[in-house]
């Protein structure tokens, strides 16, 4: 495990830090489509991810979920942070856009570091400071861009964490991550194609212009 923890985390955590997490932490394999934190979970320990990525959705009160963020490679998760320090239920529910690991690391562990690793501090209040952006960001896109716009972005943000300009997801799967309809989603993206932005094939959607 230190060599994989190592490899990832190397430029950034000292160590010492690393022999640590690597003596309490575990990892996690996961796929595609799994849920690894839910709503109202309480959450025991904290993720570092290896490989791959997670999205992170907010719960609406009336219908659905809203995605606020992804996480990738490198990354931990501010809101889950969050609810570690403060022994506070989950207001979030991760979910694995891709096959990965993550190390979860037993809170205790992740207090006791604060003080501890100076690496670890600032580790965990640039996630804080990155997370804020981009939920700001999420915001911005609900309150001043219209759904074309934010449908673009979307397309935009997955193909950056796939690594693909090629992007396999159904209308339906679009339309519930942008909280919107299939109907909305499906006119949009064929005014995008009209536009000569994207492509759409029979099982996906080809991305043809840049950000």
């Amino acid at each position: 495990m230190k060599e994989l923890i190592r490899d990832t985390y190397g430029f950034i955590f000292e160590s010492p830090l690393i022999e640590e997490i690597a003596q309490v932490s575990s990892i996690i394999d996961f796929k595609e489509g799994d849920t690894l934190i839910d709503f109202g979970d309480y959450i025991k320990k904290m993720p570092l991810l290896i490989t791959g990525a997670i999205k992170i959705l907010r719960e609406d009160f009336d219908e659905g979920e809203l995605l606020l963020y992804f996480i990738e490679k490198g990354d931990t998760c501010a809101m889950t942070m969050a609810c570690c320090m403060g022994q506070t239920k989950s207001e979030i529910r991760a979910v694995a856009e891709t096959d990965g690991q993550v190390i979860m690391i037993p809170i205790i562990k992740m207090e006791e570091w604060l003080s501890k690793y100076k690496s670890w501090r600032n580790y965990v209040f640039n996630s804080y400071n990155n997370r804020f952006k981009e939920m700001l960001a999420a915001i911005d896109s609900l309150a001043f861009m219209n759904m074309e716009e934010r449908l673009l972005n979307y397309l935009f943000d997955k193909s950056k964490i796939n690594n693909s300009r090629e992007i396999f997801n159904t209308h339906q799967e679009i339309a519930y991550d942008l909280h919107s309809s299939r109907v909305v989603i499906s006119r949009l993206l064929k005014a995008l194609e009209n536009q000569g932005k994207i492509k759409l094939n029979r099982a996906s959607v080809e991305i043809l212009t840049k950000k």
